[in-house]
């Protein structure tokens, strides 16, 4: 079973409820794909710069609390 949609009329009041249409459904799964594949690469971005940030305070032999201190 597909998805349902809800269709409101704000004229007359009227909703109406059904199951999308195969052009719908295709459109709405590759919408969801691409919005995993954008927070995937979003959550690797984040996860290299965290990285990154270690690796500095590494080479510099300091905790990020002292990297705080001396920057804040």
């Amino acid at each position: 079973m597909k998805p349902l949609i809800s269709i409101a009329d704000a004229l007359t009041g009227q909703t109406v409820v059904r199951e999308m249409t195969d052009e719908e459904f295709e459109r709405y799964e590759k919408d969801n794909a691409r919005i995993e594949a954008m927070v995937a690469q979003r959550e690797q971005e984040i996860e290299n710069k965290k990285i990154e940030k270690q690796q500095v305070l590494d080479r510099l032999g300091i905790t990020e609390e002292e990297a705080k201190l001396l920057l804040g």
